[in-house]
């Protein structure tokens, strides 16, 4: 907890445009007679590691670095609530991309192929198509090539560079499948990184959330009570709060919740994605 008055959020400096967003959003809420202010972080591991010795009040989480400090919270008899949420963060699907005139028909025929993901901890083009093909009884590694594109690692695939790239690699022929978000698949449309009906969906992952700001049990409770309430009654159709949604791509703010992500908690579980990071920071 931060020892000034101003409440404090931490998060991760994936984008030059973050000190923008998070800077008109302190300037919202001194508007509104609230102290805010924030602090940035290289990658998640620091930032939750951070977030535990009390460095900062709330935590702009990916969904990964939200299981991390989950973990990390119970080896210490801590507790983590999900107190706010994007709407664009709730109930979200990865897609596994294939070409539309390639011999991959079906989720089988992967065996003995190449599929390229984004980066190593993407839950989104990575960790989570890839647990959902091993649902699908083809498992990373042993039935098939992962052809990972490890673009910003420690930034939890917070950019879509690695997921462009693992659909070049399919495109180029580098590989025979791609994983990517699906909100991400039709931006590549609009943008014209594939003609339109060259590549066609193979498998899609049931639904998942994304992001949630995360304070644990000692935050102190009025304060958080407000910060959340500011979130959630910013509205599109105010002009001053629209431009900080649009920037933060959303339309409005919606009650935290931890029900969605119980496919990222298998990946993690089934590819040791966060093992050697928790031993370290509990050993």
């Amino acid at each position: 907890m931060t020892k000034d008055h101003s409440f404090v959020l931490g998060a991760v400096a994936y984008d030059p445009k973050v000190v923008t967003i998070w800077e008109g959003f302190r300037q919202y809420f001194a508007a509104r007679g609230f102290a805010f202010d924030f602090v940035l972080y290289t990658h998640y591991e620091r930032q939750v590691e951070a977030h535990l010795r009390g460095d900062f009040d709330v935590a702009w989480n990916s969904p990964l670095s939200w299981l991390e400090a989950q973990r990390y919270a119970v080896t210490l008899g801590r507790r983590v609530e999900a107190i706010a949420m994007r709407d664009s963060d709730r109930d979200l699907t990865s897609v596994v991309l294939v070409r539309a005139d390639g011999p991959v028909k079906s989720v089988t025929d992967l065996k003995g192929r190449i599929v390229a993901v984004g980066a190593s901890d993407s839950p989104q083009a990575t960790l989570i198509p890839l647990e959902h093909l091993a649902t699908q009884g083809v498992l990373a590694e042993r039935d098939f090539t992962v052809l990972r594109h490890d673009v910003m690692v420690g930034k939890h695939g917070d950019h879509v560079g690695g997921e462009r790239d693992a659909v070049r690699a399919l495109i180029n022929g580098d590989a025979d499948a791609a994983c990517v978000i699906d909100g991400n698949h039709l931006s590549f449309v609009r943008e014209g990184l594939f003609a339109q009906g060259s590549l066609q969906i193979l498998t899609q992952t049931a639904p998942y959330d994304h992001c949630n700001m995360t304070v644990l049990e000692s935050v102190p409770p009025a304060r958080c009570a407000r910060f959340r309430e500011l979130l959630l009654g910013m509205s599109f159709d105010d002009p001053e709060a629209r431009p900080l949604l649009e920037m933060e791509g959303l339309r409005q703010w919606l009650d935290g919740r931890d029900t969605g992500y119980t496919q990222l908690a298998a990946a993690i579980d089934r590819f040791d994605t966060i093992a050697p990071w928790l031993a370290r920071v509990t050993g």
